[in-house]
């Protein structure tokens, strides 16, 4: 009886130490984000890469949002939202300098991603009678378009405004394996309602697989706040997409009632993070996408919300997209260090919009093939809604 009262006592302690170590960081964290200068980490990113000039670009809104995207990748570097006390807090992990993003073990912080976002079985698919092989970069899938996908290559920056900026590229024919060339455009734009708008748009001269989607890794604490097993977050699906031992979809449309995978009201995400599931066990945590309930739209609606009970900012998904993935960071391991800190073990949480993974080779699910002649739209937005009103 001594032993289990000492152990519980401990345990308690423990308990009680993690927020004490979480408003610390905070503290530190609050410190950088208020003395970020936005000229000085410009010049760390005003570097040539394969030939190609890399630059950051700064969007501000009337409400004190600030948000800078880079042409490497078209990535999303910061993302600064006032918190409960009106403080900056930079709400997305990355890096202060190119070279942070160069030599990272995580290729995707923030990035657009394409040709394809997630996973293809076997790094190949067939279309129109013809086998088309792609780069395996996830075991023998592709992943993310290939070690060579948008999220590494520098796009043309083709306008900028004061809250907007449009990136180009040309994905040539054969790159990475994908038939047809593919014009691909992309704008973000910051608005007074403090939503982070992002436009896809793409053509091709051949008949091709596109699933164009953003890889922003959220932490509504503060990136380098610890863990996001305290946030909740709620999900506008009612199934979702089970997957093998290769993350690679089974091709069920599994029903999320009774299961680790209810997110339909405001959930805490640890929540269940550690029950006997085998889709958790599969994939480390979560993993995967949701079959929205809503399918396919002509103008983005909302399909998940997720908050921090700390710094009091919430915020919301729109899409015209199908799916959603949920990543709960759980291949980060703390060997990566960032703006403010070690991203540790489930350090930030992922919401991708996008067509579900595989799709060229699952015949049941939404077709992802654009054809010649036809354009390619997406539009999803990140939403903030501000502890004080500003909504």
């Amino acid at each position: 009886m001594i032993y289990d009262i000492t152990y519980t006592l401990k345990k308690r302690a423990i308990y009680l130490f993690i927020p004490l170590l979480t408003l610390v960081s905070a503290c530190e964290k609050k410190e950088n984000d208020q003395s970020w200068d936005y000229q000085q980490v410009r010049k760390s990113f005003q570097q040539t890469v394969n030939g190609k000039k890399v630059d950051l670009h700064l969007l501000e809104n009337k409400n004190g949002i600030k948000v800078t995207i880079t042409n490497y990748g078209g990535r999303i570097v910061h993302l600064f939202v006032p918190d409960n006390k009106g403080q900056l807090t930079d709400v997305v992990l990355g890096y202060n300098s190119l070279d942070g993003f160069l030599n990272s073990n995580e290729a995707y912080f923030g990035a657009l991603i394409g040709r394809y976002g997630n996973r293809i079985a076997k790094a190949q698919f067939m279309l129109n009678d013809t086998t088309y092989q792609l780069t395996a970069n996830n075991g023998p899938n592709s992943l993310h378009g290939g070690p060579g996908g948008y999220h590494n290559v520098v796009w043309e920056i083709k306008e900028t405004r004061e809250n907007a900026i449009t990136l180009s590229y040309l994905s040539p024919d054969g790159e990475e394996g994908f038939p047809g060339n593919l014009q691909v455009e992309m704008t973000y734009t910051l608005t007074d309602q403090n939503e982070l708008v992002m436009d896809y748009k793409a053509t091709t001269d051949r008949a091709t697989p596109i699933n164009l989607t953003n890889h922003a890794f959220f932490n509504l604490n503060g990136d380098g706040s610890g863990n996001i097993n305290e946030h909740t977050l709620q999900v506008e699906a009612t199934h979702y997409i089970p997957v093998d031992e290769d993350l690679i979809p089974t091709g069920e449309i599994a029903p999320v009632a009774g299961t680790p995978f209810d997110f339909t009201t405001s959930t805490v995400i640890g929540a269940r993070i550690n029950d006997a599931h085998q889709q958790l066990k599969l994939g480390k945590g979560y993993d995967h996408t949701f079959v929205l309930d809503k399918g396919i739209t002509k103008t983005p609606e909302r399909v998940a919300s997720a908050k921090s009970p700390l710094s009091g900012i919430e915020l919301q998904v729109l899409t015209t997209e199908p799916g959603l993935q949920l990543y709960g960071g759980n291949f980060l391991n703390g060997s990566d260090t960032g703006k403010n800190g070690t991203y540790e073990f489930r350090g930030a949480f992922c919401l991708e919009t996008q067509h579900f993974p595989d799709s060229p080779n699952q015949p049941n699910f939404p077709t992802v093939i654009l054809e010649p002649g036809e354009t390619y739209s997406s539009q999803s937005i990140y939403k903030f809604i501000l502890p004080g009103g500003n909504r």
